[in-house]
């Protein structure tokens, strides 16, 4: 019985060592993983620590490239510029395009632009006018076996000028053509100063600047039409000038230079009209949003609490 009992005993003792063993086996495995599931940790830890960095360096350079280096001499006269600017917008609405409208208006009412009798608008064509075929001529041009030579040719004409009123006023549109078109951008550009940073909220005032830029951008248009209308007329009266003193017979091409001459006089006058009413609507537009333009944030309310 001692015998038995010493050998259950001893595997006892055997079994009780052996679960000690797997249970130390299994908790080295909790707090030490294999090392496939360590090297995955590792690379997960080191491509955290990449994206961190990196973004680290981009915020650094973002940093630096949102901080413009610029010496103090160009920052002062990049601010005296902003300075002379305000002050070219401040004189031109309240002196010069008050005098514009004035001095354009009276310029509708002189005699150049007040022509009734278009007649006395012709200029002078210096074409020779070739006399009628006598029928000797007709039978010598239908005579196909006849020599070249004997044939009448039509007379040469000489130095044809342009008509010399319609030259008079273009020298006096086109200086305020050029005057308007710098007015506008002078105007365009003070506004485009005086649009603030974009921020949320409380954008009316700055919606109205965007309003008045889109008007003055439709109006710089049509203003660089008026220069590509002048080149037109002088294109399409030089080929009719060109039909008439080649077909020197045909009398439309005349009357087509004469009325090149007219289209153009209601042109120039409608140009003047146009410029006039470009002043007109750019004072009142800027006179009844003044301050609007000028501040379009408006002054900080306090706040209710």
């Amino acid at each position: 019985m001692g015998l038995r009992t010493s050998g259950i005993s001893s595997r006892l003792i055997e079994s009780k060592l052996r679960g000690n063993k797997i249970s130390q086996a299994t908790k080295k495995k909790a707090f030490f993983p294999s090392s496939a599931a360590a090297g995955q940790k590792i690379l997960l830890i080191s491509a955290d620590l990449f994206i961190s960095s990196h973004i680290l360096k981009v915020s650094i350079a973002m940093s630096k490239a949102a901080t413009l280096k610029i010496s103090s001499a160009s920052s002062v006269k990049v601010e005296n510029f902003c300075q002379s600017l305000y002050q070219e917008a401040e004189n031109l609405f309240s002196s010069f395009v008050p005098q514009k409208i004035i001095q354009l208006d009276a310029l509708l009412r002189d005699d150049a632009l007040s022509i009734t009798d278009m007649s006395s608008l012709q200029a002078p064509l210096d074409i020779p006018i070739p006399d009628p075929p006598s029928p000797e001529d007709e039978e010598m041009e239908t005579d196909k076996n006849g020599d070249d030579k004997k044939k009448k040719k039509a007379p040469k004409c000489g130095f044809i000028k342009g008509n010399e009123k319609i030259m008079i006023l273009l020298d006096r549109v086109k200086p305020e053509i050029v005057c308007l078109r710098e007015t506008i951008i002078v105007v365009s550009s003070w506004i485009q100063h005086l649009i603030p940073k974009i921020e949320d909220g409380n954008d009316f005032g700055v919606a109205i600047q965007e309003k008045i830029l889109e008007r003055i951008t439709a109006v710089k248009t049509k203003v660089d039409g008026f220069q590509t209308n002048i080149n037109k007329y002088f294109s399409e009266r030089g080929d009719a000038v060109a039909k008439a003193s080649k077909d020197t017979h045909v009398m439309d091409y005349r009357s087509l230079v004469h009325e090149k001459d007219g289209a153009a006089y209601f042109d120039i006058r409608v140009i003047v009209l146009d410029i006039r009413g470009f002043y007109a609507e750019l004072y009142d537009i800027i006179n009844k949003n003044l301050e609007k333009v000028i501040n379009p944030k408006g002054e900080e309310k306090p706040s209710m609490y």
